[in-house]
């Protein structure tokens, strides 16, 4: 599991970062697929910040995707509410990074 430790501030930052975005990403039935993962992969490294919405999973699998998608992208899941989720992992390169945290 991807280890990021982020405070509670720096979560509720990056949640109201999230609420002007629109969702990149929609999952539908045929779950998490490499296709999806790689594309996933893309836009962390480009956004930093990703917005997920899930279009077929019921609300006891959303947890298990998003845990699962946080594990896959190396990424953590900053919140989840209804049917959108949102993840974060900083940029390596501290000059390339589009989020500043608080």
């Amino acid at each position: 599991m991807y280890e990021f430790p982020l405070t509670g501030a720096q979560k509720s930052h990056l949640r109201g970062l999230g609420q002007t975005l629109e969702a990149r990403l929609k999952i539908g039935k045929s779950g998490l697929t490499p296709e999806f993962l790689a594309e996933f992969q893309k836009l962390l490294r480009a956004d930093e910040l990703v917005k997920l919405r899930f279009l077929a999973a019921e609300r006891a699998e959303r947890a298990a995707l998003c845990e699962k998608i946080a594990d896959e992208g190396r990424c953590v899941c900053v919140g989840a509410v209804g049917h959108t989720a949102l993840f974060y992992r900083q940029h390596p390169e501290p000059k390339a990074r589009k989020v500043t945290l608080p």
